[in-house]
């Protein structure tokens, strides 16, 4: 396969797209952040999609691929923006991540790396079937770890579209110069010429 080396790439990009999803899909679960946990099950599909477009060498599948990259794109700068408080997003008032449903946050909020939580007892803060909680000594606020993950599947999502742009071409002009059953083949069947001498044979008579 003299063409392998594009596609081994964006397969490769692909597996990796694959496992940051499944990992960021876990801990949004974790975390009942249910508007997350749809978008990365789309993510998700697209990806399949596109390894197998890849595979099966689908013009089609590839296309979808990339422009789902680029709402995907869209979705984590959204993301990067409500989890640093950009303009009029806050997270104290809109609970946009978990369409409004319930209190949970992100599960990094109290799991982050070195966080210590500490629950305040009979808080009038707290309200129905929750509780209040202090969180201190985190080495990485859970607002940089959700950051630093929706920049890696930007990062991940700029190369995998500029190779499926690529491959997708690839494949188009693949397509487009196709020989269908030896058609502009030179060396195809060639029909029997007729000869243009004559052969002249002596004629004998009697007599």
């Amino acid at each position: 396969m003299g063409k392998c080396d594009g596609r081994c790439t964006l397969l490769v990009i692909c597996s990796l797209q694959l496992v940051a999803a499944l990992q960021r899909q876990v801990f949004d679960f974790l975390g009942y952040q249910w508007a997350p946990i749809l978008a990365n099950f789309l993510h998700i599909m697209a990806v399949i999609l596109g390894m197998f477009g890849t595979v099966q060498f689908r013009f089609r599948y590839l296309i979808f691929y990339a422009v789902w990259l680029v709402l995907w794109v869209g979705w984590n700068s959204f993301i990067i923006c409500f989890y640093l408080e950009v303009g009029n997003l806050s997270q104290d008032r809109d609970f946009l991540m978990t369409f409004n449903t319930s209190l949970h946050r992100s599960w990094w909020m109290e799991h982050g790396p070195g966080c210590l939580v500490t629950p305040v007892p009979d808080s009038h803060m707290a309200p129905d079937d929750h509780h209040v909680i202090t969180v201190s000594g985190c080495l990485l606020d859970y607002q940089y770890i959700e950051v630093l993950s929706s920049a890696i599947q930007i990062l991940l999502a700029l190369f995998g579209f500029v190779y499926a742009c690529y491959e997708s071409k690839v494949f188009q002009d693949d397509e487009d110069s196709f020989d269908f059953i030896g058609g502009f083949d030179s060396y195809g069947y060639q029909p029997p010429q007729k000869s243009s001498h004559l052969q002249l044979q002596p004629l004998y008579t009697a007599g």
